[in-house]
């Protein structure tokens, strides 16, 4: 493998902003936002959905805000 040509493999936090779940992993992500876990220092990256808050993992179904999407979309492309 060629040199220098690599992103940085580091540890790395993900928090999903809707549980508050953290897991602890390994990812080329960077992120200017840390967080202390056991007494050390990483990046923090934030996620709105995780494994913690997915509907297929959870049982449960989740309404999530999509008000006048459709509305919107059938205005745009109404023949006229």
């Amino acid at each position: 493998m060629k040199a220098g040509i690599h992103p940085e493999y580091r540890d790395v936090v993900f928090q999903d902003v809707t549980t508050d779940f953290q897991i602890l992993t390994r990812s080329t992500l960077s992120s200017k936002e840390t967080i202390k876990v056991d007494g050390a220092e990483y990046p923090l990256i934030k996620v709105d959905i995780s494994s913690a808050s997915h509907p297929f993992y959870t049982g449960k179904h989740k309404i999530m805000d999509t008000s006048g999407r459709v509305d919107k979309f059938r205005k745009r492309y109404a023949q006229k």
